[in-house]
């Protein structure tokens, strides 16, 4: 049966262990963050936003990753650009290759190319820049060992092939239906990475889905915690995890209950300017695999 949010989670088997992993994370301070056009339903130019409550809620994520014990490195960020905070839709980095981005926006374009030039200068030699369009992180998601890749709103399903091909890794196609969901990491967040024994662990909220997609998530994760919309609508799922403690927008309450239930550490942070952009905590980060 196809899953959906009024559908009871799994319960953990008592014997998974939850075992964190250190984590390098590339960031953008958000210098010059905000809200002048609109390339997705949450961002609304006439509304108020506050620049230095958003920094200030940036720095307490950057925070709370170094205390975990992981490793934050910063681009520094460019003038007129100000997306160029949300560093996921930046780059697709799997065993030290590099899949840059090519935004559908214009506004955030150059951003691209900035990403590119740090990439090169800090150890990443084997960088490909796409041909087709690509957000990044924000649609291709590594799960350990496969690559789930979304489609539908921002990143063409022509990058999918591309992003097999340039990173070598195998790609499953999902298909993204709401726009208020309009990269796969603010639908769906991986737990725990798969491992030789264990396939990975997920959260992910179906309405956000095509049937179809649906079908494939419940096949591939039959024990995945399904979010409710609640969790969905205050980008709960637009979070971060090393494999036991996750770091998530702090609204998500019922989302947390079940990361605690499944062995998980939840880290609650508050994202409400950079929500108002359609982001959060994972939005704001791009993980560095070597």
């Amino acid at each position: 049966m196809t899953p959906s949010a009024s559908t009871a989670t799994l319960a953990v088997p008592r014997a998974v262990e939850r075992v964190p992993t250190a984590r390098r994370y590339l960031m953008c301070e958000p210098a010059h963050f905000a809200i002048e056009y609109s390339i997705n339903p949450w961002m609304d130019p006439d509304a108020p936003m506050d620049r230095d409550l958003a920094l200030s809620q940036w720095r307490a994520l950057v925070a709370t990753y170094e205390s975990l014990g992981h490793e934050v490195h910063r681009i520094d960020p460019v003038p007129g650009l100000p997306d160029m905070v949300f560093a996921a839709n930046s780059g697709t980095v799997v065993a030290g290759r590099v899949l840059g981005a090519r935004f559908r926006a214009p506004q955030r374009a150059p951003e691209a190319d900035h990403y590119r030039r740090w990439f090169h200068t800090h150890g990443y030699p084997d960088i490909t820049m796409p041909t087709a369009t690509n957000e990044a992180e924000g649609d291709l998601v590594w799960t350990g060992d496969l690559l789930l890749a979304g489609s539908g709103f921002r990143t063409d399903p022509a990058a999918h092939p591309e992003a097999q091909e340039t990173l070598g890794v195998p790609v499953v196609s999902l298909s993204l239906i709401n726009p208020s969901y309009y990269h796969l990491d603010v639908a769906l967040v991986v737990l725990s990475e798969a491992s030789p024994t264990r396939r990975a662990h997920i959260a992910y909220y179906p309405a956000a889905f095509s049937h179809g997609t649906q079908q494939v998530l419940a096949a591939l994760y039959p024990d995945a915690i399904i979010a409710t919309e609640t969790d969905a609508a205050c980008l709960g799922l637009n979070a971060v995890s090393d494999g036991l403690n996750v770091v998530l927008p702090l609204e998500a309450t019922h989302l947390r209950a079940e990361l605690e239930a499944h062995g998980y550490t939840p880290h609650p942070v508050a994202v409400s300017e950079l929500r108002k952009s359609g982001g959060g905590p994972k939005c704001c980060t791009l993980e560095l695999r070597a």
